[in-house]
């Protein structure tokens, strides 16, 4: 366990990154497009390049936001499926869930780093602006690292699902020792 504890600390600050990251890119987006609206108001013509720019910090806030979801435990949960097991199978679904999660962001790191060395094209967002694809592509191979250092969170990253569970479990039982005449 004297390796989990670093670990956990470096995924809840690289967590705490990608927020910071996200919200600056929301933030960025808002700048450009607020330029935009200032600039249609002032001179009356639009800059062609705003949209195009401020698209390109899209792939960004989803890939993140996922790691930070993720982090949270909010995401994707079968409830009504989990509440028909037993409990040890619940705790089988646990490990299958964090196993798939796994799988999954083994992909993103493997394909997408792939993806991120391959992309070469150039994203003219004007004459003077030009942005590698670069920029966007490697967010792919970054989320998956980032999903598979919030693993060593282990059932952590589920514990609203199996706190659910044990609610769920309490009620049933209480339910149960009822007796009517």
């Amino acid at each position: 366990m004297g390796v989990l504890t670093p670990l956990r600390r470096l995924s809840d600050n690289v967590n705490q990154v990608a927020i910071v990251v996200c919200v600056g890119c929301v933030l960025t987006m808002l700048g450009i497009s607020f330029t935009a609206f200032v600039y249609k108001l002032m001179t009356g013509s639009t800059l062609s390049w705003t949209y195009s720019l401020a698209r390109l910090f899209l792939p960004w806030i989803g890939f993140l936001s996922m790691t930070i979801s993720l982090r949270y435990g909010e995401h994707v949960a079968m409830t009504l499926l989990v509440r028909s097991l037993p409990r040890v199978m619940v705790q089988v679904a646990a490990g299958l869930c964090l196993a798939v999660i796994g799988l999954f962001a083994l992909m993103l790191t493997w394909y997408g780093w792939g993806y991120f060395t391959s992309a070469t094209q150039v994203y003219m967002v004007s004459d003077q602006i030009r942005i590698p694809s670069k920029f966007t592509a490697i967010v792919v191979p970054i989320s998956g690292v980032m999903m598979l250092l919030h693993l060593v969170h282990g059932f952590a990253l589920l514990e609203h699902f199996l706190d659910e569970r044990d609610m769920i479990g309490e009620l049933i039982d209480s339910a149960d020792g009822e007796h009517r005449s």
